[in-house]
This record gives C-alpha cells, sequence and structure tokens, in this order.
C-alpha cells in the first residue's frame, strides 16, 4: 500500500498538504491538468502560466483517444453496468441507464478535500452544504446532520427476498431514481473548485475504496477485500473526501493495478456502488410510475408505493436510500441524501453483503481498544518479589534486538529511535524520594538519576515512570503491563457503548478530600484491625499446616492482598465474614489509605504521621499527612433521578488502564480453531479464538460528552489544536 496516496500520510511530513505531498500551488495546478484533460473549464484564480499552454497538444490528444473511447467503463464499473443490465433487462424502459464514463475519478487521498472549495476562498455554501476552511483543514456542514431511519431503507424487487421492514420498490420504478439520479440538475454538477466563473466544471467525481470483507489468517487464508465505487455529482464531493479519508483510495480506477478482477489472491468477487442523489426527493409518485392506490397491491400500500394525490412526492420528501443485489455478488445503492453518515453506513452495508455471501467472515457492528493495565507502586519499585526471577533478563533482550537498543557499560541500554526509553536490569530498584533507579550488574552497584521524561523498561516488558497526581502536588511511580488484552464489544446496538469501551475514564474520576469522622476513635478502630491476627479466617479445611498470618502492614502484604483480606468470601469462617460486616466502609477506606501510603521505616508508628487541623478548638475532617492534604479518588456513574451526581470510591492506588482504539463501528471477523495459531496466550484455553480487522482507517467518534465543559478533555483538547 501507498500509505502517501491512499490515506494521505506524506513521509516528508508537509502540514495541510492534502495527502498529495505536493505544495499547494503544484496540488492546484495538478487538478487544473485533470479539468484539462477531461475538457473543462480550469480554474482561473490558479495562476498555471505557461503550464496548460505547455501541454495543450497532450491534452489535446488525450481528450481525442477518450473521445474515441466515450462508451469505456474502466474494469469495476464494467463489472457495475454488467449488473444493471442483467437486472434491468427484463423491462420495457430503453435504454437502459448507464454510468457515467468520463467522471473526475480521484485518484489519490486529498484531491476530493481541495476540490471542495475554490483555491482563494474559506467558504463555499450550495444549496445541501456549506463548507468552511478552518486550521485543521476542512469543515462540512451538510445539510442534514443526523440519518434518518424510519422508512428510508427502499429495496428493489427481482433479487433476494425482501424483509417485510423494509419497503419494497417495484423494479421499473427504481430504473428511473437510477436514470434521475445520474442526470442531476446543472448547479449540483458545478465543482466548488471553480466556482464563480463565467465558466465552471460541470461533472460527476468518482471514487473507488477497497473495504475488507475477511481478516487474513496467517498461513491458511490471504487477506480479502470488495471493491466499492462511489459517484457524486461534482457540488457533494466533500462527501467522497469523507469517505476516502475513513476508507482510504484504491486510486485510478481505469489502471490495471487497481483492478479487483485481476487481483484474485485478495478479491473477495463482489462489487458495490453507490450514487448520491439527494434531488431525488423532489420526485412525485406518480412521475415514477407507481400505481394509483386503486390499484395497488396490499403490500404496495402498507409501504407507499402508491399515490391518491398526483402531487405526492416519492416517500413524503424525506431523504431514503434505494438498493438492487442478487446471488451475483454486487450491490447498488442510491442514496438520496448527502448526510455523511450515510455513506459510511452504506460501506457497512456492502461489506456485510459480501461477507454473508463470502462465507466463513462476519461484519460487525463492533467496538474495542487494547488494554494495558497500569499499576501505582507509590513511592518504590523493586521491592516486590513478582519482578524478581521472572526468566527473562537484559542482556537476552539486548542479544535479540541489538541493532535497536545502545548498550551502556554501566549494565543498561538506551533505545536508538526512542532516548527517552531505558532498558534496565532484572533487579532494578526505583526510589523516588532518593530519585534513583539502582541496580547489581557484574557484582557492582550502579545507578542513573531518576527522570521525569524518562521510562524504564524492565526486560518482561513492564514499563515504569514517573508521573504527577493532577490533584496535589505529589509524584508517584506508575507501571504499565506488557501484554495488553483485546476488549472486543461485538454486535452493539446503536448507543450500546462500543465507543465508550476505548475512551479513558480518568475524566469521569473525582478526587475530594479524604475525610473522617472522629480522627482518634478512627485510629483506634484501624489499630484493632493492624493488629488482629487472621490466621483463623478460612474455613480449617482449608488452612495450610502451621500457616502464620502476614501483619497487614508488611512489604509481603500488596494492598490489593490486604483489599481481598477485608472483603467477605466463601472461604471465610462465618464469624469472620460477621466481624468484616461490622466494619464500616469509612474505616475500610481509612485502612487501604494507610496501607498506600506506609513506609517500612515507620515501624509502628505509622499513626503519629496522620492528622487533621484544628479549626475553632475542635477537630476538623480532613486528613492529612503530616503537612500534606489526602484527596481520595471518586467515579462518578450517571445521575440520580433528582441530578444529584452518583459517586463510588476508588481503591487509593487506582490507575486507569492505557488503551489504544482498534475498532469503532465496522470491524471483519473470523473464527479460527486456536491450535491452527502460534503465539497465543498460554492462559487461553479456549477452542475456537476470533480474529479482527478494523474496517477503518481512520476512526469516527462522536464525542457526545464534549458539550459539558470537563466531561471530554480530549476531544477539547483535539479541537483546540491546529
Amino acid at each position: 500500500m501507498d500509505i502517501e496516496s491512499t490515506l494521505g500520510l506524506s513521509s516528508e511530513n508537509h502540514a495541510g498538504d492534502g495527502g498529495l505531498g505536493l505544495r499547494e500551488h503544484q496540488r492546484h495546478l495538478h487538478i487544473n491538468l485533470l479539468l484539462a484533460a477531461e475538457g473543462q473549464p480550469v480554474c482561473e484564480s490558479v495562476d498555471t502560466g505557461h503550464f496548460i499552454a505547455t501541454t495543450r497538444d497532450l491534452l489535446d490528444s488525450y481528450r481525442e483517444k477518450s473521445h474515441r473511447l466515450v462508451e469505456y467503463l474502466c474494469p469495476s464499473d464494467q463489472r457495475i453496468q454488467a449488473f444493471l443490465d442483467r437486472y434491468l433487462n427484463d423491462l420495457e424502459t430503453r435504454p437502459i441507464p448507464r454510468l457515467p464514463s468520463s467522471s473526475l475519478a480521484l485518484h489519490r487521498h486529498g484531491l476530493a478535500r481541495e476540490l471542495s472549495l475554490p483555491p482563494k476562498q474559506h467558504y463555499h455554501e450550495s444549496k445541501y452544504l456549506k463548507s468552511y476552511k478552518v486550521t485543521q483543514g476542512v469543515l462540512h456542514n451538510p445539510l442534514n446532520d443526523r440519518r434518518t431511519t424510519e422508512g428510508s431503507f427502499h429495496i428493489a424487487e427481482g433479487g433476494f427476498p425482501i424483509p417485510g421492514d423494509k419497503k419494497a420498490v417495484p423494479k421499473a420504478v427504481f430504473a428511473k431514481l437510477l436514470q434521475s439520479a445520474l442526470n442531476p440538475p446543472r448547479d449540483m454538477l458545478c465543482l466548488p473548485f471553480t466556482h464563480g466563473q463565467e465558466k465552471e466544471a460541470e461533472m460527476f467525481v468518482s471514487l473507488l475504496i477497497r473495504p475488507v470483507v475477511c481478516p487474513e489468517v496467517p498461513g491458511f487464508l490471504s487477506l480479502k477485500s470488495m471493491e466499492i465505487r462511489f459517484f457524486a455529482p461534482g457540488s457533494l464531493v466533500s462527501n467522497l473526501d469523507f469517505v476516502e479519508s475513513i476508507f482510504g483510495n484504491a486510486g485510478n480506477p481505469y489502471l490495471p493495478t487497481n483492478d479487483a478482477g485481476l487481483d484474485t489472491e485478495h478479491w473477495s468477487g463482489h462489487t458495490g456502488c453507490v450514487i448520491l442523489a439527494p434531488h431525488l426527493i423532489d420526485l412525485t409518485k406518480k412521475e415514477l410510475g407507481l400505481p394509483h392506490a386503486s390499484e395497488a397491491t396490499e403490500r404496495q400500500k402498507t409501504d407507499g408505493m402508491c399515490w391518491s394525490d398526483a402531487a405526492e412526492r416519492y416517500n413524503n420528501g424525506l431523504p431514503f436510500k434505494i438498493t438492487a443485489r442478487d446471488a451475483s455478488g454486487v450491490i447498488f445503492t442510491v442514496l438520496a441524501d448527502n448526510y455523511f453518515g450515510y455513506c459510511k453506513k452504506e460501506v457497512k452495508t456492502q461489506i456485510s453483503f459480501a461477507a454473508n455471501l463470502f462465507g466463513l467472515a462476519e461484519e460487525e457492528h463492533a467496538g474495542g481498544a487494547l488494554t494495558f493495565p497500569r499499576h501505582n507502586h507509590g513511592e518504590e519499585f523493586g521491592a516486590d518479589s513478582r519482578f524478581h526471577d521472572t526468566g527473562y533478563s537484559l542482556a537476552e533482550a539486548v542479544g535479540r534486538f541489538g541493532d535497536a537498543l545502545e548498550w551502556k557499560p554501566e549494565g543498561y541500554a538506551v533505545d536508538r529511535r526512542y532516548p527517552q526509553l531505558i532498558y534496565v536490569q532484572e533487579n532494578v530498584r526505583i526510589d523516588l524520594p532518593k530519585q534513583t533507579v539502582s541496580w547489581e550488574w557484574e557484582g557492582q552497584h550502579h545507578s542513573l538519576h531518576l527522570e521525569p521524561d524518562k521510562v524504564y523498561m524492565h526486560p518482561t516488558g513492564y514499563k515504569v515512570f514517573m508521573q504527577k497526581f493532577k490533584a496535589g502536588p505529589s509524584w508517584r511511580l506508575i507501571g504499565t503491563d506488557a501484554e495488553g488484552t483485546f476488549c472486543h464489544k461485538p454486535c452493539t446496538v446503536s448507543g450500546g457503548g462500543k465507543s465508550e469501551i476505548s475512551k479513558s475514564i480518568e475524566s469521569a474520576i473525582l478526587f475530594m478530600p479524604f475525610f473522617v469522622a472522629d480522627l482518634e476513635e478512627d485510629l483506634d478502630r484501624v489499630d484493632a484491625i493492624f493488629k488482629r491476627d487472621y490466621a483463623d479466617r478460612v474455613h480449617p479445611e482449608l488452612r495450610e499446616p502451621d500457616h502464620k498470618s502476614r501483619s497487614v502492614l508488611t512489604p509481603k502484604r500488596s494492598l490489593g492482598s490486604v483489599i481481598k483480606l477485608l472483603t467477605p468470601s466463601r472461604d471465610y469462617t462465618p464469624e469472620y465474614n460477621a466481624w468484616l460486616q461490622s466494619i464500616p466502609n469509612r474505616i475500610k477506606s481509612l485502612v487501604f489509605l494507610i496501607k498506600r501510603f506506609y513506609r517500612t521505616d515507620w515501624g509502628d508508628d505509622w499513626r503519629s504521621h496522620f492528622c487533621v487541623d484544628y479549626i475553632n478548638g475542635h477537630p476538623a475532617h480532613e486528613l492529612k499527612l503530616v503537612d500534606r492534604r489526602l484527596v481520595a479518588s471518586n467515579l462518578r456513574v450517571g445521575f440520580e433521578t433528582n441530578g444529584a451526581w452518583r459517586v463510588f470510591k476508588l481503591r487509593q492506588d487506582f490507575i486507569p488502564a492505557e488503551k489504544a482504539q482498534m475498532e469503532d463501528d465496522i470491524t471483519a471477523s473470523i473464527l479460527v480453531p486456536s491450535e491452527r495459531l502460534a503465539y497465543l496466550n498460554k492462559k487461553l484455553e479456549r477452542p475456537v479464538v476470533k480474529l479482527t480487522h478494523n474496517c477503518e482507517y481512520r476512526l469516527f467518534q462522536r464525542p457526545d460528552e464534549a458539550v459539558h465543559r470537563g466531561m471530554d478533555p480530549q476531544t477539547e483538547s483535539d479541537l483546540s489544536l491546529p
């Protein structure tokens, strides 16, 4: 794949180059050359110098050859036209509608965006659209900003059976709708690029995309994709800008290298076509040939495919889409709306159509994220025995990836590409108060200064770094697991949370002061919990011989272990569970907080480190660690009926997972026997696994919560960036 022409990602990083890898003037010259080659007026506001004149003979020769091949269609269009000829062959209406043979083919990513605005203007308006040039690129505001669903799905008769919840349309009516779609009003054909001239370019624009239908199964099945052709009147070129931004640009459809029919290894054998025609809502039922209500069948009456008043508009003048498809694997859709989401959803529909005919694969309305659990290590890392004797060593890592690492004689390595990444020994100790990263190597002690902009990689792949606490002045050590979990939410209805699964919950965490009722009384109860012997907590038959209970505050017991210790369980005796139930939640929270901040050098004198202020001679309730006010993390989960927040206390060391969005809306998937795949997680015991492929190169999300200031800081940041 050429990522520059397909996705608009230039290796030279030209800011705002529209994906052409060219400067603005060169891009405009390029478009003028394409227009001239099609015999269309060029943009007069672009200074072409002698460029067009110099190439005049070449362009005249090209146009003459094209004129002699006026009926020629590119291979994908030939397959679509053959379907139309076959599908409509039994109709008396002649001639059968024919696809445009002289559309402006958008052969590179970014052409559609340049064509959607006049070169010297920052605003363009037409009947169906308003476009604005902004710092981030371009903003398109179509006439309809949401998809109409009720009564909008129409299917032409003559192919597969039509479900009862869809409207059945006579084949002859489909043919007339298609004929009208291919002959839009002249003003709809005008390209915004040449707007305002005495002679404007008037033509269709077209786009070829190759969305994935079936993921690759290494060693067994190659990735399979279908071909889809988009046609839009020139004024609606911005719709194709949107489509290629999500699904990429499959190149010039006239070139053999882009002919899916010659790519037998990767073509699924299915072809789709989409034509934009929002003007169809002005057609009447009578002129389309629908029967009078007195002559209509019961289904036609139910579906509204008849008329009583000759002025009745088709579908009551509301947007709709009509589709024709059959077992040959071709699906043809006309969209009577320019709402951008319709184009995306139609690609989704056509992928699903192809997957159903292809077999093995499935198109899913899914969302998902690769999530990496994070852990709060407080002020020290390395004392935990989990990271000792893991079977991994830095020497092994250097042996495997030596070219990517710069080895240091002190026994650590630095990543050559990302110098902020430091590879450390297995026995590393990181001490935040001392600001040191230390380890033993060849019998000697070595250390580095701990820096906030560095990431320290353990041989297991576990990453440790410093992070400042958002609600206070303190810092802490955060660790990220090396292996993530792919959280896949399959077959999700709209509003089912497929986008939310990839969003961090960090913005929903509220930081509040940690309150106590009566400090001395509360600490007395905490002290009793610390001093209790827990050897009798489990049922006698589950106890190990000579088992001794570990102290709550010992470094050998983690905060998670303490939480488990104070949580009722079926393994515990009824008496112990009853004792746990008698402990107020605020006391448990205080136990967890003290465990979180406890340091071994305190010994048994942990109590003197916690206090409250005195206000008007009386003890207050806001807990402090020496002179530092302590903050509790709470999660907001919805609202009560009166509008009050529903807030729940989080663990004191809770850190949201790191997430990488993997999919959002359109996913192709396939089930594979686990035994046929290598390098699966050893903990995975399922006989079958699902392989997924995100069908979108750029993920399209609607950040609903961003309308409330502070609820989606990531979106606020993204929208404010140039």
